[in-house]
């Protein structure tokens, strides 16, 4: 969607999305469950704020509110008039005769495009959790991504009248567990929730948006707030900057600065003592954290089960003011499988964990999308062949190749958007603005100098591999010391090739990777394109 919008901002029109949905949205297409939010600020995560001249109604949109922005983007710039929904792409062929990319679906299409922008995003391909006969159970199941209103009632605010005489599980306690056990826990008459590790839970402290802060915002205010944010999440902190989200994301940060500027000379501050620093501010954090679970519970041996031991940015942090005091209800029952690492097995009738047989009616796995399993995967299309009949998936298996990660040789005239060998944001939706833009520069520059490929040269491409795994900061001690989840490819460390979690992100940041690709756009010259003729 953001591809699409930028592409048309540059003055290329003809452009046509295929998607897999029936509607513009992606994740929030997708992820129409009861309760479903942002964890990120509003004014940050929704993209384009204004240009469509919209504000979010709250500092926490719920989901609905970020589709329908979703969906008036796709109006805003004419998206919808040559878009084909519902559909798969199955095969992709660069056809060198005639220059043109073919595209097959699932549909019996056969598309020809002069351009290829691969923009499917992580969290589309829903993923389930291993449970070993996962298919026995004879009970009614389903993913959260593809919520069952019929069997359930209700809607996204709520109202599961039709589970008042069922036994539900959840399979999954991260952030969209959190958001539905609240609205499960009201309306089932029994609820089992199974965890394998607890998330943190932070107060959603969210607010209306207030008229008078939101008239004062001068141009350019969208843009300044993200880098605002990024700042004090990824990067540590940001001396001399004010915390402008100033939310649980950005508390660590806050904290570490207020102790480092506290220092007789901050600037003599060596690296192994920001470290330090850092590491106290941590665990200040994660036992805030820990001391709310005690408030909020009252069984005691429940509120231990729910305390999350790790580093606060081991798993990503989320925020719900009922999650846990559905845990009070006589009808709610946490079951930790974290000593086997998992629910043991199903059954016909429902699930054993810990040597107990769980009977139910309903299953709800909340266990996410595929975000770290091989691309071929995620990008859930058979072949992307390239000139010569080469494989991307081939090409890329012992490691990614390309130029500023939207690039590839060997593959005119195809994009990428994604997490690989790119400047990574907490923020997904500002990656995509950063990385749409630059692509939909590039497009647009090729077609008014009129080349008919454009792709990287080997030596460009060889020389970003290489500042890519020369800046590349180790995080494999912090990972290996973290709870299993996305962030460290479910335990599995960074993984081989094309598995590399999160697609070897650029070392110095996201504001880094984004000035660097302005520098770059700013010189004019396509340095390191090659443009055939």
């Amino acid at each position: 969607l953001l591809s699409g919008a930028y592409l048309k901002k540059a003055g290329v029109e003809d452009v046509r999305i295929i998607e897999l949905g029936g509607d513009f949205g992606g994740v929030w297409y997708w992820n129409r469950y009861p309760g479903i939010q942002c964890d990120n600020e509003s004014y940050c995560y929704i993209p384009l704020l204004e240009e469509l001249d919209f504000m979010p109604s709250k500092k926490f949109a719920d989901g609905a509110e970020i589709y329908q922005h979703c969906r008036n983007i796709g109006k805003h710039f004419g998206l919808y008039d040559s878009a084909i929904f519902s559909t798969q792409v199955s095969h992709l062929r660069w056809d060198q005769h005639i220059s043109r990319w073919r595209i097959s679906t699932n549909r019996d299409d056969d598309i020809r495009a002069r351009f290829v922008v691969m923009a499917s995003g992580p969290f589309h391909r829903p993923k389930l959790p291993g449970i070993p006969d996962i298919q026995a159970f004879k009970g009614h199941s389903f993913h959260s991504s593809r919520w069952d209103y019929g069997y359930t009632g209700g809607d996204t605010t709520g109202g599961l009248d039709k589970l008042a005489d069922k036994r539900v599980a959840v399979v999954g306690t991260g952030a969209t567990g959190i958001q539905i056990v609240p609205f499960l826990a009201r309306h089932a008459k029994q609820l089992y929730v199974f965890q394998r590790t607890p998330s943190t839970v932070d107060e959603r402290n969210n607010t209306p948006t207030d008229p008078e802060w939101a008239q004062s915002l001068r141009p350019g205010w969208q843009k300044e707030r993200q880098r605002n944010f990024h700042s004090w999440t990824f990067e540590g902190m940001a001396l001399g900057q004010p915390d402008l989200v100033c939310d649980f994301w950005t508390e660590l940060g806050r904290n570490t600065a207020a102790r480092v500027l506290a220092l007789d000379d901050p600037a003599s501050l060596t690296p192994e003592q920001f470290v330090a620093i850092r590491e106290e501010e941590d665990y200040k954090v994660m036992e805030r954290l820990r001391r709310r679970v005690d408030a909020v519970l009252e069984d005691a041996a429940t509120a231990e089960a729910l305390k999350p031991y790790y580093r606060f940015l081991c798993k990503r942090p989320c925020s719900n003011d009922d999650y846990l005091a559905s845990f009070n209800r006589p009808n709610v029952t946490l079951v930790d499988v974290s000593s086997s690492k998992g629910v043991e097995r199903a059954t016909e009738q429902g699930l054993v964990a810990n040597g107990v047989e769980y009977v139910v009616d309903c299953i709800i796995y909340a266990s996410g999308f595929e975000i770290t399993t091989e691309i071929s995967r995620r990008y859930s299309i058979e072949t992307i062949e390239g000139r010569d009949g080469l494989s991307l998936f081939d090409y890329w298996h012992d490691g990614y190749k390309t130029l500023h990660g939207m690039t590839s040789r060997g593959f005119p005239n195809q994009f990428y958007t994604g997490f690989t060998q790119v400047g990574i944001s907490a923020n997904i939706a500002a990656n995509y603005e950063v990385q749409g833009e630059h692509i939909a520069y590039i497009i647009a520059e090729a077609l008014s100098r009129g080349a008919t490929t454009v792709e990287p040269s080997q030596e460009a491409q060889d020389e970003w591999c290489a500042a890519i795994r020369e800046t590349a900061i180790d995080n494999s001690a912090f990972d290996a010391q973290c709870t299993p989840g996305y962030y460290n490819n479910e335990g599995g460390g960074g993984g081989e090739g094309i598995r590399s979690h999160l697609g070897e992100p650029y070392g110095p940041g996201f504001y880094a990777f984004q000035d660097l690709l302005e520098v770059w756009r700013d010189k004019g010259e396509l340095e390191g394109l090659v443009l055939g003729t």
